[in-house]
């Protein structure tokens, strides 16, 4: 595999320059995926519009759906970022092993966006219309069915990015499902 370092602030466009002191300003650092996105001139500005962007979930919501997905394709790197950021939105850490396994006992509502999240991804967009009922019923919409499938996607960008490049993953590395499982 060809070797990808991660870019420095001075290695990388005007531009996304001044998205990484965004960034540093925002998030403290600038996180070694994001930088990668910097090799290309827009990828970075377009990946951080797209996760950005209005939704009908809300951050928690969007993290249930971001540790299944990342958890299907794979993605250490996503894996531990997502960790992290759904303790900061409130998940023990047995709920987010459960959620990474596309399930929630917890709460009735987030099991079946965890569980659409994962049946979406594995099946590559043909849901099972059982899991698509099984979301509806749970009191999701059409809108929330939508905004899902377009964060799965984003998710996916990164996971297949990340996979790509396996530059360092610079969040505490979450273990593999299986080994907290056994």
């Amino acid at each position: 595999m060809s070797n990808f370092n991660v870019p420095k602030r001075e290695e990388v466009s005007t531009g996304n320059q001044a998205i990484f002191d965004n960034l540093e300003k925002a998030v403290g650092f600038v996180p070694n995926l994001y930088a990668t996105y910097a090799y290309s001139e827009n990828a970075l500005a377009n990946y951080l519009a797209l996760s950005n962007a209005k939704t009908s979930l809300s951050a928690k919501q969007k993290e249930v759906v971001n540790l299944a997905v990342s958890e299907v394709n794979q993605c250490t790197y996503c894996l531990s970022a997502h960790t992290a950021i759904g303790k900061m939105n409130g998940f023990s850490d047995a709920e987010i092993l459960e959620l990474r396994a596309g399930k929630a006992s917890f709460d009735a509502k987030l099991d079946a966006l965890a569980g659409f999240a994962k049946n979406v991804t594995e099946n590559r967009g043909a849901a099972d219309e059982a899991i698509v009922e099984k979301f509806l019923n749970a009191g999701w919409t059409k809108e929330n069915l939508v905004d899902t499938i377009v964060l799965v996607g984003d998710k996916t960008i990164s996971n297949y990015l990340h996979k790509t490049t396996d530059v360092p993953v610079d969040f505490p590395v979450a273990a593999p499902l299986q080994s907290v499982e056994a």
